[in-house]
């Protein structure tokens, strides 16, 4: 019964319906789209440090992302590492911004990442043409489909200069993007030290792997006393800086989410608007019900009905567009990214939104004198 009443309360105004819907549909599709702008950029920062192979990893000290290490570190540092108890294996990895020139000229800037796949430190993943054999070429570079033209090349076999030497594309890949827009290019260590110019022992980052059974606390401490002028963070420590840098120090993951504040504050502010006009509309209504003795509890759930019913209607039609808009993205350099979480804490928000929203309406119900309805 009461939701056939709240049923028939928002069927009685189409009109308004509609424009309830379209609130929170506009709350829903602006909510999603910066939080999928949130999770991508943040999945694209932490990408490299989440697939490398390592326990702890060591960097510069004060290194603020997986970009920003230098290159710092030496044979003295790897050795230290190696000497310290329950380390099993330490593997260099190089990582340095490179100016990329294109073969019909102009320049651009990539991100040259240097390991060994038979380190297993850290391997491109979403090969779709090539393999890891191919890039141990003596000239050979992997990069992701998606930047091609921006690097001015067509597909596997081009050539471009990268740093100081030539390059061959032997590998593409499919779905690595970078949040800072300088394409990762992925060679083998010593090759990635020779374009860059710098000596065969430095390194930027260290990527430990610990003996089985070792405590990665104590191992963390005793690398941290044993190397002074480097930081020894757990991956999840790493992500946390990169995406602090990448994402709040530039302010972009600020405005992704005020984007998402001010996209439910919209829709709160219009659901609210549309429920107190429909109750002021039906208030005669309501005041017989309770000069016929229903409960003002009753009237309450009829209203909170209202706002169920809405936030249900408004959810799905704005998943679909959400849903569109982040197919529609899914070859883009900033592609959005919807996870099951991420759906249900949407759907958990707008049932608050609206519940929320129905308040207003309940204060206006609450004044209601039953006598009103015999005076008319």
């Amino acid at each position: 019964m009461v939701f056939t009443l709240a049923l028939r309360n928002l069927l009685h105004d189409r009109v308004r319906l509609a424009v309830t819907l379209i609130g929170i549909l506009f709350s829903i599709v602006l909510v999603a789209v910066q939080l999928g702008l949130y999770l991508g950029s943040s999945r694209m920062i932490t990408a490299n440090i989440a697939r490398s192979n390592a326990d702890l990893i060591v960097t510069t000290f004060g290194a603020k992302s997986f970009e920003d290490g230098g290159l710092l570190l030496g044979d003295r540092e790897r050795h230290q590492a190696l000497a310290t108890p329950g380390v099993e294996s330490v593997v260099p990895l190089v990582v340095a911004f490179a100016e990329w020139r294109k073969p019909e000229g102009g320049s651009s800037r990539v991100v040259l990442i240097g390991a060994d796949a038979d380190d297993q430190g850290l391997v491109p993943w979403g090969l779709t043409q090539g393999t890891v054999e191919d890039i141990k070429a003596p000239d050979a570079i992997a990069v992701d489909r998606t930047y091609l033209s921006e690097l001015g090349v067509n597909g596997v076999g081009d050539t471009a200069q990268a740093a100081n030497g030539r390059v061959k594309i032997r590998a593409l890949t499919e779905g690595i993007r970078s949040f800072t827009q300088s394409p990762y290019a992925y060679t083998t260590l010593s090759r990635a030290r020779q374009l860059l110019g710098v000596d065969d022992d430095k390194t930027t980052f260290l990527l430990v792997k610990l003996a089985p059974g070792a405590n990665i606390t104590n191992v963390q401490k005793d690398l941290a006393h044993r190397l002074d002028s480097a930081d020894v963070l757990t991956k999840d420590e790493f992500e946390s800086r990169s995406l602090k840098q990448w994402l709040f120090r530039t302010g972009a993951g600020l405005a992704l989410i005020g984007g998402a504040i001010l996209g439910s504050l919209v829709g709160t502010v219009i659901v609210a608007q549309t429920l107190y006009s429909s109750t002021k509309d039906h208030i005669h209504e309501f005041a017989t019900l309770r000069a016929l003795g229903s409960s003002r509890g009753y009237i309450y759930k009829v209203i909170l009905a209202q706002a169920g019913l809405s936030a249900i209607m408004g959810y799905v039609l704005g998943m679909v567009i959400a849903l569109l808009i982040l197919y529609l993205s899914r070859n883009s350099s900033l592609p959005l990214v919807m996870t099951p979480g991420l759906a249900f804490w949407l759907f958990a928000l707008t049932l608050f939104m609206c519940a929320i929203s129905a308040l207003s309406a309940i204060v206006k119900v609450t004044k209601i004198d039953p006598a009103t309805v015999f005076a008319r």
